[in-house]
């Protein structure tokens, strides 16, 4: 009935075990997560929508809008940033039905433990790990600039707070950034409703700053004749394909909202609220970022466009000084607000790593009057401390959307899963192997008896399809069905993911890389297009497994448009991906290295699945029923 998963115990020698370690499956809202202190249960919509909108809108959209029209999109730049937009919803499908579904911390590294198995797992949240501390860096070290410009310019923060050059080495230390990171992690530390209640007010002051670009600057359009849109050049001078150009670099701009999705077990009504929360933060991103870039394009001609602040210059070329400095101060709570949705997550995931075994314990504890991991906030805001106070790493900015984009393309992955081979064993403690056996034992004697009642009839040959499901395959096959048994029909989904996955790398590999020669690229195109084709045809042509419904929480919202629309949002990530650069990933695949290393030698070990037993669904139900009632 079950089987014991740590290798170490099992036939397969110890090469075996490592491969089943790495296939390991969790359940949502596993038994032991019962003996973990829980999070606060006080996040509702418009508290989800405050963190959303706030780690989305960073200052970049404040030095996007120059850059991407000047070099790609021209005065097509709003529609930029809707076909942007509609890729990142397609993410934002997939992790509302997922954190509905399984609403505790962890986020992507959560989904991907209970779907695709704790070697994937491990990999996300080690990236995810890097993304939030490095990205929370940035930000840190990008606030100083800018608030010395509302005193007066590069000298006007006081010298206790200014940049300073250490004698002797090529290192730039900013005391204002690492002050800041501090200041965040201890309103982390308050609770999250404290948090999210600051988190707001910062980014309501950030939505002010915008709405009056947006409104002052439709002012100064009427009156001036919006001279950005009367060009020889047309509205795509770059043509259609830099318009998509520029949808591929003003993407990352609406990476942010799957912050939400780590806060799910501290929102009240996860299963009504997150859904809820994650579109409606997207869509105030987007009509936003439209919205500005219509009225910025307009009042000066693309190619004019300061590409370090143009919508500052181009109020400034207007006459209005003024509004320079407001535009400055909504810079900087984008840059606050997206400090804090950098910080947020990070204690999350390792509080959900540590709750699973894969780090030390001290990580998952939770403090009992403020209901936050103090402890792993405290360790994210030193790290993120010291690297804004010592390092410049804006070199290291492209190594944030590695963890996001893996995050994307790996939740569409979990959603196929979730769907056509849901998990149908869950993971029990060994603690229960006695009652796993008498559940076992008294299933194959109900079985043995069954077949003794029968036996009188024995020379009989029984159809092994009764008449009622003989007809409705007949049926089915009238209609053009494809009938397939239950085994059969995972193995097909299976292989279909697979397929489609592999489908999806080479062909975005091979159509971006441009200097490989023609007889090699195109015959690459081709393999992978049949591949992604196959893989959808297939999973488009079978059933879904009818254990979805039960799966997780139900009564969430569920993804629509599926096998279709996990699998373009599969496509356009590993798109992105491939095009990050070789030395991006020559420096995330070091950070990964050493997360393979740590899990070997730790991980690995103290996972609390090193010794689980895996019994089917139905038999978990009954294991559980009888435990229980035994402790009543």
């Amino acid at each position: 009935m079950g089987f014991l998963v740590d290798t170490q115990k099992e036939g397969g020698g110890y090469s075996w075990g490592c491969v089943r370690s790495l296939v390991r499956r969790k359940q949502v809202d596993s038994a032991d997560r019962q003996s973990h202190n829980q999070l606060a249960k006080a996040l509702t919509v418009s508290h989800l929508v405050a963190i959303g909108v706030g780690a989305t809108i960073g200052a970049g959209v404040y030095i996007l809008v120059g850059t991407v029209a000047r070099e790609h999109s021209g005065p097509s730049l709003a529609l930029s940033f809707l076909i942007a937009g509609i890729a990142a919803a397609l993410s934002a499908f997939c992790y509302a039905e997922l954190s509905s579904r399984c609403p505790s911390a962890g986020s992507a590294y959560h989904y991907s433990y209970i779907c695709v198995g704790e070697g994937v797992a491990w990999l996300i949240g080690w990236a995810l790990i890097l993304e939030y501390t490095i990205g929370g860096s940035a930000v840190a070290r990008g606030i100083s600039p800018n608030l010395a410009l509302i005193f007066g310019g590069e000298d006007g923060l006081p010298s206790i707070l200014a940049r300073h050059q250490i004698p002797g080495l090529d290192v730039v230390v900013d005391p204002c950034a690492a002050i800041l990171v501090f200041i965040v992690t201890g309103l982390l530390c308050l609770g999250i409703k404290e948090s999210t209640f600051a988190q707001g007010i910062v980014t309501s002051v950030n939505v002010c700053v915008l709405l009056f670009v947006i409104v002052a600057g439709s002012y100064l359009g009427f009156k001036t004749g919006w001279a950005g849109y009367e060009l020889p050049t047309g509205f795509f001078p770059f043509g259609v394909d830099g318009m998509f150009a520029g949808s591929a670099t003003v993407f990352f701009a609406f990476i942010g909202f799957d912050s939400l999705a780590s806060t799910a077990e501290e929102v009240k009504n996860p299963q009504r609220d997150l859904p809820i929360g994650i579109g409606l933060a997207l869509f105030l991103c987007c009509s936003l970022y439209m919205m500005v870039s219509i009225v910025i394009v307009g009042l000066v001609p693309y190619y004019a466009m300061d590409p370090d602040t143009p919508i500052s210059s181009a109020f400034a070329s207007h006459d209005m000084q003024w509004a320079v400095y407001l535009i400055t101060l909504g810079a900087v709570m984008a840059l606050c607000s997206a400090l804090m949705g950098s910080l947020l997550p990070q204690p999350r995931i390792l509080m959900a790593m540590a709750r699973d075994g894969l780090l030390p314990s001290l990580f998952s504890d939770v403090n009992r009057r403020t209901q936050v991991p103090v402890k792993a906030t405290v360790a994210t805001g030193l790290c993120a401390a010291t690297l804004s106070f010592f390092l410049d790493v804006s070199q290291l900015a492209g190594m944030v959307s590695v963890g996001t984009l893996l995050a994307f393309t790996i939740v569409a992955v979990s959603v196929l899963i979730l769907r056509y081979v849901p998990p149908d064993e869950l993971p029990l403690p060994a603690s229960l192997q006695d009652r796993i056996d008498s559940v076992s034992f008294i299933s194959g004697e109900t079985k043995s008896s069954d077949h003794v009642g029968t036996s009188s009839n024995s020379t009989t040959k029984q159809p092994l399809i009764g008449e009622n499901d003989a007809s409705v395959m007949e049926k089915q096959e009238a209609l053009g069905f494809w009938v397939l048994s239950e085994e059969k029909r995972r193995k097909v989904a299976g292989w279909s993911i697979m397929f489609t996955c592999i489908g999806a790398f080479l062909l975005s590999y091979s159509a971006s890389s441009l200097n490989f020669p023609g007889f090699i690229r195109y015959p690459l195109c081709g393999v992978g297009g049949s591949l992604l084709l196959a893989g959808l045809i297939a999973l488009s042509s079978i059933d879904q497994d009818d254990a979805r419904h039960t799966f997780g929480h139900s009564g969430g919202f569920i993804c629509p448009l599926v096998p279709l629309l996990p699998i373009i949002c599969i496509l356009i990530n590993m798109y992105l991906l491939v095009n990050l650069g070789s030395g991006t990933w020559a420096r995330v695949s070091v950070w990964l290295v050493i997360g393979v290393l740590v899990y070997v030698f730790y991980g690995r070990k103290h996972s609390s699945l090193a010794n689980a037993v895996y019994v089917t669904t139905a038999h978990a139900e009954e294991i559980y029923r009888e435990n229980g009632a035994s402790l009543a």
